[in-house]
């Protein structure tokens, strides 16, 4: 992935989760790469993951894809252009009652919350379910930005909202997305994790 991306932006540079840093000529513009979320999953023969691709320049996340390969499922974004499904724009779930919401997180974040929770293993695709509207929201602590900077993108540009990510080291990162709608009362219920 990382060559093929090279052979169009040359100078740019990378951070993936098989190779690290690489730093180019082009520090400004950085490649964000998980070729498979959902390892596990994938190890394991459990038809649940993604590959993932964002594009950081000058410090924001300005273009993000995540492809589930299984289900043919092409979810990308672009900073003030919106998100979308296979070429269907997406909007993430209008629902304001938390017991009718369906949120996803890591193994701690179902063992802490009492919300209606899943725990999928691939939290590109999690990420790419709140913004879709299939899932309500989505929390998890210390995850590294290759699993998340794409989705999150996509979380905001369907109208979601996810906190400051910013603040986070790249690999120790807290994030909570959800619909504007929810998101008060789903971080009221998160206080304490």
């Amino acid at each position: 992935m990382i060559e093929e991306l090279s052979k169009t932006k040359k100078n740019y540079s990378f951070i993936s989760e098989e190779v690290g840093k690489i730093n180019n000529k082009d520090k400004e513009n950085i490649w964000i790469i998980d070729p498979i979320d959902g390892t596990t999953n994938f190890l394991h023969g459990i038809p649940h993951f993604a590959i993932s691709i964002a594009l950081k320049s000058k410090e924001k996340v300005v273009s993000g894809l995540i492809f589930d390969p299984i289900k043919d499922e092409m979810f990308f974004a672009e900073k003030n252009k919106g998100a979308y499904l296979n070429n269907h724009r997406m909007r993430v779930s209008n629902k304001n009652s938390l017991e009718d919401c369906l949120f996803s997180s890591n193994h701690e974040g179902v063992k802490f919350s009492n919300l209606n929770m899943r725990y999928s293993g691939c939290a590109t695709l999690d990420l790419a379910y709140v913004a879709s509207g299939r899932l309500d929201g989505f929390f998890h602590n210390k995850i590294n930005i290759w699993d998340i900077a794409a989705g999150a993108l996509m979380v905001e540009e369907s109208g979601g909202i996810v906190n400051d990510l910013s603040k986070f080291n790249i690999n120790n990162i807290d994030i909570r997305a959800s619909s504007g709608v929810i998101n008060d009362k789903m971080l009221k219920n998160l206080k304490n994790f």
